[in-house]
């Protein structure tokens, strides 16, 4: 039996030191990320205590009953900690269905944290979701992931772009210059997609600045002049790409090719997987063909990102 409780202010720092213990959190599922959205999202985070000793929490948010874990961030899922073993979880999801439809919720859309994320295997949770949820597969998307003690080769193609970079003299350096990468991101995706970053800019100076140690900015320069580069999201064990872009004419001279090479092979060494993210939309029924070869290109190969559904 567990004690919920809803998340409210007052318990933000237990909130965080349970995701810094727990075996499959991020720093994106710490309050000091996830809340700087919170006036976008009615906030349903729940927190399971046995004998008053915090077991495990759930990010969620709730709209048109209708509970999310969480709409706001690549994924969420319950986090737990190392003591939190499989009879246990069932019981949580158990207990969380009958008091989330005690709230009036008539349906849960779950995003678990893909197994890359977790420091020790962290999948009590996709169990329960079948057993005792009999939950279902509502969307798949697939992400490509290096493992760097075992990274393939370049592929022919990426390795010629990276020599023609090397060539023109491109230095790959770390950068605070958001706002400069910001201007070819938002180029890049307006002119091909006509839409925005999920970001603005201001909001990633924001995190990047409560999180120095987890967001990075890496770019390519070609003497003064900034060609593109890459977000990093760097969690215990894993290195992703949050954001990947470049001006046409870093395009032209190769310049994420040498970016890459340099971040898999020289930057991240300790690191044990490399995420560049997801090649897909619409809940992954579409494959973006040409991001994904490029993704390949570098050794990325396929981690799927799933979505979930059930009816409490």
């Amino acid at each position: 039996m567990f004690e919920i409780r809803i998340y409210r202010e007052s318990l933000k720092n237990e909130w965080n030191e349970h995701i810094t213990r727990s075996k499959n959190g991020t720093f994106l599922t710490d309050r000091n990320y996830m809340d700087y959205h919170s006036d976008r999202f009615k906030d349903f985070s729940l927190m399971f205590y046995s004998k008053d000793k915090l077991s495990a929490v759930l990010p969620g948010n709730i709209k048109d009953n209708v509970y999310y874990s969480h709409q706001g961030l690549t994924y969420g899922g319950l986090i737990i900690d190392s003591k939190c073993k499989t009879a246990d979880v069932c019981r949580i999801f158990e207990e969380a269905n009958t008091f989330l439809k005690g709230h009036g919720i008539k349906k849960i859309v779950y995003k678990p944290a893909p197994w890359i994320y977790a420091t020790v295997p962290a999948e009590e949770d996709l169990y329960a979701i079948t057993n005792v949820c009999h939950g279902r597969i509502a969307g798949r998307d697939i992400s490509s992931t290096i493992i760097l003690g075992n990274k393939p080769k370049f592929s022919e193609l990426r390795r010629r772009c990276m020599k023609k970079a090397k060539a023109t003299g491109i230095e790959i350096k770390e950068s605070n210059d958001i706002a400069t990468f910001w201007k070819i991101l938002d180029n890049n995706l307006e002119n091909k997609y006509g839409v925005a970053p999920v970001h603005t800019c201001g909001e990633l100076e924001l995190l990047a600045g409560r999180f120095p140690e987890n967001i990075k900015l890496y770019m390519a320069y070609l003497g003064e002049e900034a060609l593109g580069g890459t977000v990093t999201y760097i969690n215990k064990q894993t290195v992703h790409t949050q954001y990947i872009s470049a001006s046409p004419k870093g395009k032209s001279l190769g310049a994420l090719d040498l970016l890459f090479s340099e971040l898999i092979n020289n930057v991240f060494t300790d690191y044990t997987y490399f995420d560049f993210g997801k090649s897909t939309e619409r809940e992954g029924t579409y494959l973006n063909e040409n991001l994904i070869f490029q993704k390949e290109g570098f050794g990325g190969r396929g981690v799927c990102y799933d979505t979930y559904e059930w009816e409490p």
